[in-house]
C-alpha cells in the first residue's frame, strides 16, 4: 500500500490524498459502501462500478461464520468469490462480536462468543482474525480491537484500550500477507487521555494506516468531533486516517474538516431499503402520501440512473407493493449521492474552496426528515 498526500486545505485540516492498493487506486477522502456478506445489498458489482465505486468493506465476522474463510480461500479469495476486481477492506469482526453482549466473554487471549446463526461457540483471537483476513485476501485488513460500550466507565474504557493495543501488536506479529495492508485501530472511548494514549501506542507500532474506532456509537456529535480533534494530530501525515462507522453527510464534512480520509457505514444502503433517500436538501421518505402523484425524480439535480429514469410516485408504489426493485433503485440513488458528494469534496479541497463548499452544503441540507 502507498498513501500520498496531494493537497492540504489552507483553512482546515482537510486533505486530499491518493491511496494505492493491490486492486485499486483511489483519491481520498473516500466513502466505502458496506458489503457485509460479500455483497452490497441490492446492487450488482457492475452497478457499483457504473456509479464509480472503487473500494468497499466486507465483514470478517459474518464471512467467518458463513460460508467460512477457508471456503472463500479455496474459491480464489474474496475478490474472485464475489466477482469484484476493485478494492476491499475487511474489518476484524471485533465490533460485531462485542455487540453480542450476553453471547460473548472477553479474555486477554481473545474473546469467546456464540454464533448468532446457530449458537455454536467460537474463540476469536488476534491470530485468528489475521488468518481469516489473509484467507479472504482483502486489500486492507484491520487489527482485532475491543470496543468499549457506550456509556462506559473510565476503568472499562482503559481496559479495552490497553487490550486493543496488546492485540494490535499480536496482529502485527502474525500478519504475513505482503499484498495486504494492516491498519491499527485507535480506541479510548470518550476520555481524552485514553484516546491520546491509544493513538501514541498505535503509532509506535507503525501501521501503514489507522482506524479510529468506538465513535458514532450513540454519543452526541460534538463529543465525537472533540475526540477527532485530539486524535488526528497524533497520526503521522503520511498515513491514512479512517473513521469507522460514519456515513451521515454532515458528520463526514465535520470529520474531513478535522483531517479524516476514509469512511464506511451501512446508513446509505440500509436507509435506502427503508425508503429513506438523500437529496441535496436533506433526506426524504419515499413512502409519504405527498409523493403519490409526484412525477418528478428523487432529486432534480441528481444524474443517477434512478433519477434519470424514475419518479417519486413510481418509487413510492414499489415500496408500498414491497417490490424488490424499490431497494435496488433507492440504493443506487443513495450510493450515487454519496460518491458524488465525496467527489465534490475532493474537488473543493483540490481547488481551495472546501470551507465555502461546506458552508453552502449545510445551508441547503436539512438533517431532519420532513414532517
Amino acid at each position: 500500500m502507498e498513501f500520498k498526500l496531494i493537497k492540504r486545505d489552507k483553512n482546515t485540516q482537510a486533505r486530499l490524498g491518493k491511496l494505492t492498493l493491490a486492486h485499486t487506486e483511489v483519491e481520498t477522502p473516500i466513502f466505502m459502501p458496506v458489503g457485509t456478506q460479500a455483497t452490497v445489498k441490492a446492487m450488482l458489482p457492475e452497478s457499483l462500478k457504473e456509479i464509480g465505486i472503487k473500494l468497499i468493506l466486507s465483514n470478517s465476522y459474518h464471512l467467518y461464520l458463513r460460508p467460512g474463510h477457508k471456503l472463500i480461500e479455496k474459491a480464489g479469495g474474496l475478490h474472485k468469490f464475489m466477482n469484484w476486481d476493485r478494492g476491499i477492506l475487511t474489518d476484524s469482526g471485533g465490533f460485531q462480536v462485542f455487540s453480542l453482549n450476553s453471547l460473548r466473554k472477553v479474555k486477554d487471549e481473545g474473546v469467546v462468543f456464540q454464533s448468532h446463526i446457530d449458537g455454536s461457540k467460537h474463540f476469536l483471537t488476534p491470530e485468528l482474525a489475521m488468518e481469516i483476513q489473509e484467507s479472504l485476501g482483502s486489500d486492507i485488513a484491520m487489527t482485532l480491537d475491543e470496543c468499549a460500550p457506550y456509556p462506559a466507565t473510565y476503568v472499562q474504557t482503559e481496559e479495552a484500550m490497553v487490550r486493543s493495543l496488546k492485540w494490535a501488536e499480536r496482529c502485527k506479529i502474525s500478519h504475513t500477507r505482503k499484498d495486504q495492508a494492516l491498519f491499527g485501530i485507535i480506541q479510548g472511548g470518550f476520555f481524552p487521555e485514553l484516546r491520546e494514549e491509544s493513538a501514541k501506542g498505535m503509532v509506535k507500532l507503525d501501521f501503514p494506516g489507522y482506524g479510529i474506532g468506538g465513535l458514532s456509537v450513540g454519543e452526541p456529535k460534538e463529543v465525537m468531533y472533540n475526540m477527532l480533534k485530539i486524535v488526528t494530530p497524533l497520526i503521522p501525515d503520511n498515513k491514512p486516517r479512517y473513521l469507522m462507522g460514519v456515513g451521515e453527510p454532515v458528520a463526514i464534512l465535520e470529520a474531513i474538516e478535522r483531517g479524516i480520509d476514509m469512511f464506511d457505514c451501512v446508513l446509505p444502503t440500509r436507509n435506502a431499503r427503508n425508503a429513506s433517500v438523500f437529496t441535496n436538501k436533506g433526506p426524504i421518505s419515499l413512502v409519504r402520501a405527498m409523493y403519490k402523484e409526484d412525477f418528478t425524480p428523487i432529486d432534480p439535480v441528481c444524474k443517477c440512473y434512478t433519477c434519470r429514469n424514475y419518479t417519486k410516485a413510481y418509487l413510492r408504489h414499489l415500496f408500498k407493493a414491497k417490490e424488490i426493485l424499490s431497494s435496488v433503485l433507492a440504493t443506487w440513488h443513495n450510493l450515487y449521492f454519496m460518491e458524488n458528494f465525496m467527489e465534490n469534496i475532493r474537488n473543493a479541497i483540490r481547488d481551495g474552496y472546501f470551507s465555502d463548499f461546506k458552508r453552502e452544503f449545510l445551508q441547503k441540507y436539512k438533517t431532519k426528515k420532513e414532517d
